[in-house]
């Protein structure tokens, strides 16, 4: 068995930049995991399931053309979990389409809330550096081309790690 993921990279210089807030506020994960915007939350998958889930993938890029995502702003999934996350303003019906074609054939799967495209920047934090990060970010705006979306493999020890990138081709 393993463990995978599947996400959009936020590219530099942004993505070093929201890591390092991450880190600042207190977040473990900012060690481990790269700035993204989740499309597959962790899925435990067979070893041998890997080639079957990469064609996939391989298909779901080339039924989906690139698009622009603009990030303004900062959200919260408070009360309900203890999760800051910087706001996708445009680009938002092109992630829900990717996210559920991602996650159909051999990745269905169903999911503990409706998916919210989003990117963490503070989670498992006290609330001071949940409200710090929430005010830090509230001005943050960029907006970039997505181009493809990658392929992630936990190994078991905390890091999630490149495994192959798909570019969206339609």
């Amino acid at each position: 068995m393993r463990v995978i993921g599947v996400a959009i990279d936020v590219p530099e210089p942004w993505g070093s930049y929201l890591n390092r807030c991450r880190a600042q506020a207190g977040d473990p994960q900012a060690e481990y995991v790269p700035t993204h915007l989740t499309l597959l939350p962790p899925t435990q998958i067979d070893d041998d399931a890997e080639p079957a889930v990469e064609r996939h993938l391989a298909e779901v890029a080339d039924r989906h053309a690139g698009f622009s995502l603009l990030l303004r702003g900062t959200g919260t999934f408070r009360p309900i979990t203890d999760v800051v996350f910087v706001a996708v303003a445009a680009g938002i019906s092109e992630c829900e389409r990717l996210a559920a074609d991602v996650r159909s054939g051999p990745l269905e799967r169903d999911i503990k809330y409706p998916y919210h495209p989003h990117i963490t920047v503070a989670q498992d934090v006290s609330q001071p550096a949940l409200d710090q990060v929430f005010a830090d970010l509230a001005g943050f705006e960029v907006r970039f081309d997505v181009v493809g979306f990658r392929l992630f493999v936990h190994n078991g020890d905390s890091r999630w790690r490149p495994r192959r990138d798909f570019a969206l081709t339609a």
